[in-house]
């Protein structure tokens, strides 16, 4: 990533047809890309983009710092600045509150609704968990502790000072103080009522977005570990489903959703990991069929951070939050009969 943070970025010129409260991002190009067309260079640089999308970016968006528009299928040079003007008309409006679990003066837990990513990128800007989490706790300062998936849901701790960022990042690194389990439901019934998976993960280099993982040769990759277990096994027709808990003892990227597919059972709703990987291409140009959607079945993947549990980075108690299973996931599962 070569995106330059605000306070660094040289002086940009906004063009006279840029809205006033656009949303700047400036890239840097490095020189081993040089001669690359513009359009692979922005997708590279915006994750979960797909070709088609980078190239309407910078039709609509790119540009030099003097403002100059620039030309999807022109090659970048070493060293050169494009500037993307995103305006937020993108960005659907969604419930400016996010429930809160638990909140004292050093941390706030909270219970992250699906659909919403959890800070700033090129195409989310207002609606994020750090913005909204700035309006019900203005003037403070508010730092994610770890992350979750956009369209998972469930527990999420927000440090509010210096001291609790680096106490509880310090816990999740440590990995032997944090317990974080999810709940899910899987497509197909796992062999066993409980099981655990080991495999290894890395990045996909065939995924042509550039964010997918998968499992790793022997002696690969990252160690991954998950603790599978069955909490309730349902049919729809012939077709078997599986509400199932995951307690992580590892915390890859995908993690839970590479190894439950590894195992047989993708999760409901996986657009990257489920039946077919295109649909979340099409589910990020916002070009899903009435059909992909039937395939899907749901419009999210079905997981859920339902449990998390970790010592208080200023006083050490022991603190437990549980989110309950989200209405979208409820009321699919009991659809099932």
């Amino acid at each position: 990533m070569t995106r330059i943070p605000a306070h660094e970025q040289p002086p940009v010129t906004r063009p006279h047809d840029v809205e006033a409260n656009s949303v700047l991002s400036v890239f840097r190009v490095p020189k081993e890309v040089a001669g690359q067309r513009v359009d692979v260079f922005v997708q590279s640089q915006l994750r979960n983009t797909s070709r088609t999308r980078a190239k309407l970016i910078v039709q609509s968006a790119a540009r030099t710092l003097d403002g100059t528009p620039i030309r999807p299928n022109a090659r970048v040079f070493a060293h050169q600045y494009i500037a993307i003007w995103r305006p937020p008309w993108d960005e659907v409006e969604v419930p400016r509150h996010i429930p809160v679990l638990y909140a004292d003066d050093h941390l706030v837990i909270v219970d992250k609704p699906a659909g919403i990513p959890v800070h700033p990128s090129a195409r989310y800007y207002r609606n994020t968990v750090i913005k909204m989490l700035a309006e019900q706790f203005p003037s403070e300062h508010l730092v994610l502790a770890h992350r979750l998936d956009r369209d998972t849901s469930g527990v999420l701790v927000v440090a509010r000072t210096y001291a609790a960022d680096r106490a509880i990042k310090a816990q999740f690194e440590a990995r032997s103080r944090v317990e974080k389990s999810y709940q899910a439901i899987t497509w197909g019934w796992p062999v066993h009522d409980d099981f655990h998976v080991r495999l290894p993960l890395e990045r996909d280099p065939l995924c042509r977005m550039r964010c997918a993982m998968r499992v790793a040769a022997p002696g690969a990759g990252l160690s991954a570990s998950t603790r599978v277990r069955v909490l309730d096994r349902r049919r729809r027709g012939d077709r078997p489903y599986a509400l199932v808990r995951c307690d992580l003892e590892s915390g890859r990227q995908h993690q839970i959703r590479v190894h439950l597919s590894a195992s047989g059972c993708a999760i409901v709703g996986d657009k990257l990991y489920g039946p077919d990987s295109e649909l979340h291409a099409r589910g990020s140009d916002g070009t899903l069929t009435d059909q992909d959607m039937a395939v899907l079945e749901l419009g999210r993947h079905a997981l859920h951070a339902w449990r998390l549990e970790l010592d208080h980075p200023v006083t050490g108690r022991r603190l437990e939050a549980v989110a309950p299973l989200p209405d979208d996931m409820r009321a699919f599962w009991e659809s099932l009969g």
